[in-house]
């Protein structure tokens, strides 16, 4: 008599879990399609200025351009290019993928070399915001799609108990249209 109760107490559990499944799964696809639709915006061509406003450098004015791309296999974005100084020009790159644990990837060439490392992120509407760590340098990227055309990149750092930002970039797209507001239709 206890194990036929054991063993309906835990059928019932099963058929509960069982049931909440495609709830749960239904909410990761329509969350990854909302990620999706958010990287494909940063696909194309784009050009504009920035600033360091904090730090030893604060003041400086550069001009960057990137193009944005997206994996063909995973959900996560690319942005490769240059920033320039006066004469002087610096390759910048940051990729991201979100894989089982969360996002991942490189600003510049990692931590391993003279850049950061992505260790999460979260998407939100059009608005994204990427951890950044090196040994103990912590801070965030916050890309952000206003409108068709603009892209706001900020990089901040963790001064104490404050995030500070650093680096303040305003992209406008430069190439004829966003291939994510074709595949949003």
């Amino acid at each position: 008599m206890v194990l036929a109760l054991m063993l309906k107490t835990v059928l019932k559990l099963a058929l509960l879990v069982i049931a909440s499944a495609p709830a749960t799964l239904a909410a990761k696809a329509e969350a990854s399609e909302r990620e999706q639709r958010f990287f494909q915006t940063v696909e194309g061509a784009w050009a504009g200025p920035g600033e360091i406003v904090a730090g030893k450098y604060k003041g400086t004015k550069f001009v960057c351009n990137f193009d944005g791309g997206t994996p063909s296999n995973a959900i996560g974005m690319a942005l490769d290019g240059s920033c320039r100084v006066g004469v002087f020009t610096q390759p910048m790159k940051a990729s991201v993928v979100r894989g089982k644990s969360g996002y991942t990837g490189t600003f510049l060439d990692g931590a391993a070399g003279k850049g950061l490392d992505v260790t999460s992120g979260k998407v939100t509407g059009d608005d994204v915001v990427f951890a950044l760590n090196r040994s103990t340098l912590s801070g965030a990227m916050r890309a952000r799609i206003t409108g068709r055309d603009t892209l706001h990149i900020t990089i901040s750092v963790r001064v104490e108990d404050d995030m500070v930002p650093v680096i303040g970039m305003k992209l406008k797209r430069v190439d004829s249209g966003a291939v994510g507001a074709i595949a949003k239709k």
